[in-house]
């Protein structure tokens, strides 16, 4: 069975962290470029970050780069996102999602994609 399942959202408050986490199975994540897209109440979904099959090519939108890194750990079969400086419109449920080739995908439509999780929530407030 195909899964992916992020992991580590919470709240937390303006200028603070979070490291999320997504966790693949069911199939050879090396061999996928994966993305992290966002829905924001009131927004619709966003694309916020991609990185290619190896992991040495990464993309970031405008909206968070400089604040937030994309990476992942093939062995672990495990991509993250290390989100920094957070922001109250950085409020949303992240999702990762996973596509069936080498350089990295830039997509905010997730049939666009092979798989995609459940998200986490993301929640910055005082």
């Amino acid at each position: 069975e195909v899964q992916l399942v992020e992991s580590g959202g919470g709240l937390v408050q303006p200028g603070g962290s979070l490291r999320l986490s997504c966790a693949a199975s069911g199939f050879t994540f090396s061999d996928y470029a994966m993305s992290w897209l966002r829905l924001a109440p009131g927004k619709g979904l966003e694309w916020v970050s991609g990185i290619n099959s190896g992991g040495l090519s990464t993309k970031t939108a405008d909206s968070v780069r400089g604040r937030f890194t994309i990476s992942r750990d093939n062995a672990k079969n495990t991509l993250y996102l290390q989100m920094n400086s957070l922001k109250p419109e950085d409020t949303a449920v992240y999702l990762c999602a996973a596509k069936r080739r080498a350089i990295l995908y830039q997509s905010k439509a997730l049939n666009d994609y092979d798989y995609w999780g459940q998200g986490t929530q993301v929640t910055v407030s005082s």
